[in-house]
């Protein structure tokens, strides 16, 4: 038998391993300001930050309820990566085969954007550009696998992009059992969020951004930002409250959260990951219907974590929603599962946080030019890098300004709205359920899961 879970708390790995962060005061009275940015992760910083490059007599104020990094954007698995949670032909749907194929490019950027930024800011996010392996463990899985590489290869993504590997270089980078084969993609850094956010939160200071934590926003309007200590007022207002948006008034059905939990084990030794990989600290996840992910961190941890928590009636969050003891066990015994060598291993950390995903499973991001009201969101865990691109192109809509990025296909993009209680409870956890069932179809059966086939349109 492993070892049981250590973890007692819900503190993650990046708060007890990011350097301190300095008291942001919160709002005292009301203020006016030309930009008001609601929510201090990654989108309202970056948004903060390249709209301060870009004009540095703009009075920008970013307003956070906790402190910065508190939501998905310092408690997420450390992916920075090019991957955009609406298909290709979703976003040729939205505009074009060259629309579409500009946004997969510009992901592809933001990767390289947010590293080199990142250092010429000064701000040390651990950062390592390994790219991402995808396992293939099970027949059913290689061919989801051939099948998203043939479909990559009509839209001319070529081998510098995505290669599917063979047994023995699958194994070579990471010795998971069970594994047939591999995607392999370069366009994925690991990194240490909180380091980032915290970082780029400081940076701020410096161009005269004023960042006003414990400042909870209790409703957005056109000029205005509510909250118990004053009104906001500003030319233009920016919603980057990603999976707290149902908490705002008049915005309950426009992104669900849905808790993503994670493990991380204590610093393991050399030899250990001799026999595991991830020599180039790659991110890691397989072809499974369940979502996991994990990467080997700058002190030799492995963070893992996955989808399977229940979405909550009335898209309600909280703190006591963070840990799922279930969840915990299933991810660590899947860990055990893929890589045996770590049964004794005790688990450090363990927790959890909710992230935002839009009814059509396409993030968006948008200024409505008569209210000057904009918004970006609905990253469905992809949001490390998403974030960036939504700062720049935010950054290019509140200036008026007409380029590539302000043209791409997710701008201006308006999801439909959730379906009201208790629907989307039933929906919702009926689809996660799903997907469990069908990763155990396929290890049952050795072919592609049909409950998979039949769910899949309504998971995006």
């Amino acid at each position: 038998m492993g070892r049981p879970l250590t973890a007692t708390t819900g503190r993650s790995l990046w708060s007890d391993t990011a350097p301190a962060a300095p008291d942001r005061p919160p709002l005292a009275g009301d203020a006016t300001v030309d930009v008001a940015i609601v929510g201090g992760g990654l989108t309202g910083l970056w948004t903060a930050h390249y709209l301060a490059e870009a004009d540095p007599s703009l009075r920008i104020a970013v307003l956070e309820a906790e402190t910065v990094g508190y939501g998905a954007s310092g408690r997420n698995g450390g992916w920075c990566s090019a991957l955009f949670p609406a298909s290709l032909d979703s976003l040729a749907a939205l505009g074009g085969r060259a629309a579409a194929l500009a946004q997969h490019a510009a992901m592809r950027d933001s990767v390289r954007e947010v590293v080199e930024t990142a250092d010429r800011l000064g701000v040390d996010a651990q950062a390592a550009r390994g790219g991402t392996i995808t396992l293939v463990r099970s027949p059913a899985q290689l061919r989801r696998a051939e099948a998203e590489l043939a479909h990559a290869r009509g839209w001319g993504v070529g081998e510098d992009e995505l290669r599917l590997l063979d047994a023995g270089a699958a194994r070579a980078r990471l010795d998971a059992t069970r594994t047939l084969a591999a995607t392999y993609t370069p366009d994925c850094a690991a990194l240490h969020p909180l380091r980032l956010v915290r970082g780029l939160a400081d940076s701020l200071t410096g161009r005269g951004v004023v960042v006003h934590e414990h400042t909870r926003a209790t409703a957005i309007a056109p000029g205005t930002v509510t909250t118990a200590a004053g009104t906001v007022t500003a030319g233009t207002v920016v919603r980057a409250t990603e999976g707290y948006t149902p908490g705002l008034p008049g915005h309950q059905r426009d992104v669900i959260p849905v808790y993503s939990l994670v493990i991380a084990t204590e610093p393991l030794p050399a030899a250990t990951w001799e026999r595991i990989g991830l020599r180039e600290r790659e991110t890691f996840t397989d072809h499974r219907h369940l979502i996991i992910y994990g990467q080997r961190t700058a002190d030799d941890r492995l963070v893992f974590g996955g989808r399977g928590a229940p979405y909550h009636f009335g898209s309600r969050v909280s703190p006591a929603f963070d840990r799922d003891e279930r969840v915990f066990a299933g991810l660590r015994a899947t860990l055990v599962e893929m890589f045996p060598v770590l049964a004794d291993v005790g688990i450090s950390h363990a927790w959890g946080g909710p992230l935002g995903i839009a009814r059509d499973w396409c993030a968006s991001v948008g200024l409505d030019r008569h209210t000057r009201v904009a918004w970006a969101g609905g990253y469905v865990g992809d949001g490390v890098s998403t974030t960036n691109l939504a700062g720049r192109t935010l950054r290019d809509l509140v200036l008026d300004r007409d380029t590539e990025l302000t043209r791409l296909p997710w701008v201006g993009h308006q999801s439909p709205r959730w379906e009201p209680e208790p629907l989307r409870w039933l929906g919702v956890n009926a689809g996660l359920r799903a997907m469990t069932w069908a990763d155990a179809e396929e290890r049952v059966t050795g072919r592609p899961s049909l409950v998979a086939r039949a769910v899949a349109p309504l998971l995006g």
